[in-house]
């Protein structure tokens, strides 16, 4: 692997690795106003949810690299502590971006973008109505990490009120991420949708402990056939197979399977493991892998 030291890199440089390789990241909407009832918008994507007692979402509009100067938001947040951080779905992207847009002061990018502002219920900064889901907050903390450009600004929020379109809830009152539609920020002008195909689910191993890839058989460990992600999954299951079942499968010859036939044993548990026919697999594998 090629080495590289940011203590000797211009951030520019460093910048572009972070952005192409933390990622995809999730983008807050950010609606800010200043002490004189100024309105301001602008999207974020270093930003994520830290807690939820109390609740902590933190975002960070960072120093300029090229000049080192703050943005709006910023300097909104020192004059008025508050802020409504949106989601962003696919539907309203594009006028995200434009938000983005480095406009004097003074402009509303409500308007320059297109967005609806409706009022708050608990504080100043308006919100955006296109967006399916609202957090109005209190910025509990401010951490400035640094006084040269490119430096982050850590805004520590508090969640005061939530709002949700009521479509995108179940019948319990429960958000429905695959509804949503989110979009999340690559490198450089790449972004990712978060819908359809791209959405898949990986059980948590935290009410069970897996049996963990270690105990797996080196010939199966050590497969070529079986990826790392199918190495995952059956080191999750519970229990190693029992031996009677094992044994049972060893002898039943209408599988036509034989000790030798180690690649196809493999392509044949990648298959079970697709369809999620996990217990299966292992059997399998533990029978002839």
């Amino acid at each position: 692997m090629k080495e590289f030291d940011p203590l000797l890199m211009a951030s520019r440089d460093v910048s572009s690795i972070l952005l192409a390789g933390i990622a995809p990241r999730p983008i807050a909407l950010v609606s800010t106003i200043d002490k004189e009832g100024n309105p301001n918008l602008s999207p974020f994507s270093f930003y994520n949810a830290f807690g939820v007692n109390p609740t902590t979402l933190i975002f960070s509009p960072s120093r300029r690299g090229r000049d080192n100067t703050v943005k709006h938001t910023y300097e909104n947040i020192k004059e008025v502590p508050e802020v409504v951080i949106h989601a962003v779905t696919y539907d309203m992207v594009q006028q995200t971006s434009l938000s983005s847009t480095e406009y004097e002061k003074w402009v509303n990018e409500f308007k320059k973008s297109g967005f609806t502002a409706i009022p708050s219920v608990a504080v100043k900064p308006f919100r955006v109505k296109e967006s399916p889901l609202h957090f109005e907050c209190k910025v509990r903390d401010v951490i400035e990490t640094g006084k040269q450009g490119g430096s982050a600004n850590l805004v520590i929020c508090e969640i005061l009120k939530i709002h949700i379109n009521e479509k995108f809830l179940d019948g319990n009152n429960k958000l429905q991420t695959e509804k949503l539609d989110l979009v999340g920020r690559m490198g450089e002008d790449v972004y990712v949708r978060a819908s359809g195909d791209a959405l898949f689910h990986v059980p948590k191993p935290l009410l069970t402990h897996g049996i963990g890839v270690d105990a797996l058989p080196d010939t199966v460990r050590l497969s070529k056939v079986l990826s790392g992600n199918d190495l995952g999954i059956l080191g999750n299951i519970e229990k190693i197979p029992d031996f009677d079942r094992i044994r049972s499968l060893q002898n039943n010859k209408e599988l036509g399977i034989k000790y030798a036939d180690r690649f196809v044993v493999h392509q044949k548990a990648k298959e079970l493991i697709s369809i999620g026919h996990i217990e299966e697999a292992l059997e399998l594998l533990f029978a002839f892998g």
